[in-house]
């Protein structure tokens, strides 16, 4: 309980013992019931959402918090920032917001095209893009085509099961990682500057943490600065 003491003087009087205030702990109370009102109201909101779109909602504030560290990381006259600006003035990448991650690495920049419930990139289960995901691996393409580096190409899956025992998580992410080959090719990307194309399934997820969450399926292409 908050409290707090003032003093009073007479004139030709010995001063006397403080004296409390007795109203300061209803405004401590006051503030006490708005900050559990907030709480709760926090609360029931975070209830009505699922437990993969919450997973989800925070990969974003990471991501997000991982793309600005990785911009103003990148020194802008190297070729790893002349990449960055040229990912990041792409029309077709710039407005892509979440689904495209920039990464700062040791050996190069690399670009992840994610998955997303409201933006998939692949249909349900197939090797196909969709027409967003098509999109999106054709602008990267565009943004890539005027370097010489070399690049890997990488597809991931989550971790639920392709359907029928034949066709699992591997043979699912190598078609995926060709895919997105071929849409780079078409998009003027020369194909002699391809030094891998692999399907890794889900033994790499984005989010250990959330080995089913849909960031998780995505496209990672490493841009290769130190050959």
């Amino acid at each position: 309980m908050a409290t707090a003491t003032h003093s009073r003087r007479y004139a030709g009087r010995m001063p006397v013992a403080p004296a409390r205030k007795t109203g300061t702990w209803k405004m401590a109370y006051a503030d006490f019931l708005t900050a559990l009102m907030a709480f709760f109201l926090i609360m029931w909101l975070v209830s009505g959402v699922s437990a993969d779109d919450r997973a989800e909602i925070a990969a974003t504030f990471h991501n997000k918090a991982a793309t600005s560290q990785t911009i103003m990381a990148v020194l802008p006259d190297s070729t790893a920032g002349q990449l960055v600006t040229a990912l990041t003035t792409q029309s077709g990448l710039a407005n892509a917001g979440d689904n495209v991650i920039l990464t700062r690495e040791a050996d190069g920049v690399r670009i992840d095209l994610v998955d997303s419930a409201s933006r998939p990139l692949f249909d349900s289960g197939s090797g196909a893009f969709t027409a967003e995901g098509l999109a999106l691996a054709e602008a990267t393409g565009q943004a890539l085509s005027p370097f010489s580096q070399t690049i890997s190409i990488e597809a991931h899956t989550d971790a639920f099961g392709a359907a029928g025992n034949a066709y699992s998580n591997w043979e699912l992410s190598a078609d995926r990682a060709n895919e997105a080959r071929r849409a780079l090719i078409m998009a003027g990307l020369d194909a002699s500057r391809i030094r891998a194309v692999t399907g890794l399934a889900d033994t790499r997820p984005l989010d250990a943490g959330q080995p089913h969450l849909s960031a998780n399926r995505r496209v990672s292409i490493l841009v290769h600065t130190n050959d």
